[in-house]
């Protein structure tokens, strides 16, 4: 085999264990979980929808409105018919689709805090954590918070 053909062999097998490694270390569901906010307010569930991945409140530090002790409603929502819904249960962010690796683009989170929706941005750090930016227009006018894993019980 002349040193051409083995130069180009070589490259070949280079590049398909290259694209191989590439494909394994890529893992899209790798933010499926419960995950806890920055704040240790609330825990949200990611999960995978169709194509998309999307999550929602299953905890709050506090459930109950001091005021009333019902549980809180989505009171600041512009929708009237959200604002009688309850927190606890309320799909928060939404339409992630994965684009390379540890990194999730295209989707939204809702603040029901103010009740604003913001584009959003979701990147993986390490298995357990994950910086969840939300920001309107540019990704550099925004804010970062980073999430951390939470182990099942």
């Amino acid at each position: 085999m002349s040193t051409t053909k083995k130069v180009i062999a070589f490259l070949f097998v280079g590049l398909f264990i290259s694209s191989f490694n590439s494909f394994a270390l890529n893992n899209p569901d790798a933010i499926v979980g419960v995950w806890k906010t920055g704040e240790g307010n609330a825990m949200v569930k990611i999960y995978k929808n169709g194509n998309k991945y999307q999550g929602r409140v299953v905890w709050l530090k506090e459930p109950n409105d001091p005021e009333t002790g019902k549980p809180k409603l989505d009171k600041n929502n512009s929708d009237p018919a959200a604002k009688s819904k309850p927190v606890l249960g309320l799909i928060n962010i939404w339409g992630f689709v994965p684009k390379e690796e540890n990194l999730w683009d295209e989707g939204n989170i809702y603040d029901p805090k103010n009740g604003n929706t913001y584009s959003s941005t979701m990147k993986l750090i390490n298995a357990n954590s994950l910086e969840v930016r939300g920001y309107i227009g540019v990704s550099l006018i925004g804010r970062t918070d980073t999430w951390t894993r939470q182990v099942a019980k």
